[in-house]
């Protein structure tokens, strides 16, 4: 058992039956044991993201960001949150790259990287040094209380939040709580904890079929609405994997979408190794819209990656692929490595883009270009 796995057994046994929502939140985020919260240390050994192929995708994501600041009529300061900078990888890609490229935007930028694990702070700290001396990056464990102009963005950061597992038994909705007996953890059917589940699934007509599970993303209804609520005027970015509801919970996801990642596998014994294995569950973008625009967000597209990066990368042929004096043999294995961001049977396709909006232009955003909006 894993020190982490202890805690919780003794947990369960004093006070009885977790839902998977706190089970999966003690397991990615305790400040000790949790597996976002420690430092870095290997990398790609369970994971790896767009940021880790190519800076091109920062790169991009920068003229995206620039673009928004034009809309929003070139404010003397554009704060742009990042939330889940890990160790500041993306952050330094988009940061370098605004300073070095887009001098403008950056002289306007104020780049909040947000990371609740204090070893990964400190790490992000480090690779922000040069930004940060120059008055245009901070590291933060919270987002702001209020972003008069800017945008909230993520990569990857909301498949990572906590859910709620549900089953649908003899037509009544039922939790899978995590239960611990004979020295090992398993599911607990029992009532709903809130009746917040229920209305989570009313609110975007979604009907189970007996015996189907899935998952009730609570926490990411709360995050976009705090987003919602700290944003005055701006956007908000989400990249991610996953659908709309409508094809979440179809027939196809019978179990669910939870799965857990460890040594680049994905299994769904989700109890093995608490606090060493990543725990993710597909984003329900339906979910970000309609809570979105309960707290005054619009939807301003959704997209495939592979789509939003062509979009942005086509105005200028992918110039911004390269570095000055690369060699032929840097500018093939560079093709490659964007090839994988944005091919269907890579991440392109996988990976979908939500732009929201709150009190900006009706002006089109690139990466958004060539897909109707649904505002």
């Amino acid at each position: 058992m894993t020190p982490l796995a202890e805690l919780l057994a003794d947990r369960i046994r004093r006070y009885g039956p977790l839902t998977f929502a706190d089970y999966m939140r003690e397991c990615l985020y305790h400040p000790t044991h949790g597996y976002y919260s420690k430092a870095e240390a290997k990398r790609f050994a369970d994971y790896y993201t767009s940021v880790d192929l190519h800076p091109i995708f920062g790169r991009l994501l920068a003229r995206q960001f620039a673009e928004m600041w034009e809309n929003l009529g070139r404010p003397e300061k554009f704060t742009l949150v990042e939330a889940g900078a890990g160790v500041g990888r993306l952050a330094s890609h988009i940061l370098d790259f605004s300073a070095s490229k887009l001098s403008d935007f950056y002289r306007a930028l104020d780049y909040v990287a947000v990371e609740r694990s204090a070893s990964r702070r400190e790490q992000t700290a480090g690779c922000l040094k040069r930004h940060a001396e120059a008055g245009h990056a901070i590291v933060s464990a919270e987002i702001p209380l209020h972003v008069s102009a800017g945008c909230f963005f993520s990569n990857e950061l909301v498949d990572a939040l906590p859910v709620h597992r549900v089953v649908l038994l003899g037509g009544a909705p039922k939790e899978i709580f995590v239960g611990f007996a004979d020295g090992r953890f398993a599911d607990h059917i029992a009532e709903l904890s809130t009746c917040a589940i229920t209305e989570y699934f009313a609110a975007q007509e979604i009907t189970l079929c007996d015996g189907q599970q899935a998952e009730s993303g609570l926490e990411a209804c709360d995050w976009i609405t705090e987003v919602a609520r700290r944003l005055e005027r701006g956007y908000v970015l989400t990249i991610d994997y996953g659908h709309r509801a409508a094809e979440l919970f179809d027939h196809h996801h019978m179990r669910g979408t939870l799965l857990a990642y460890q040594d680049h596998r994905a299994t769904e014994n989700y109890y093995a190794s608490p606090g060493q294995q990543d725990l993710t569950a597909h984003v329900n973008f339906t979910a970000l819209e309609t809570w979105g625009k309960r707290s005054g967000l619009q939807t301003s597209g959704l997209t495939s990656q592979t789509a939003f990066l062509l979009a942005l990368g086509q105005g200028n042929e992918f110039a911004d692929l390269y570095d000055e004096g690369q060699g032929e043999a840097e500018g093939t294995k560079a093709r490659l490595q964007l090839k994988t961001l944005i091919h269907p049977e890579g991440m392109g396709e996988r990976f979908q883009v939500l732009i929201q909006q709150k009190g900006a232009s009706g002006a089109r955003l690139t990466g958004l270009s060539g897909i109707e909006p649904r505002i």
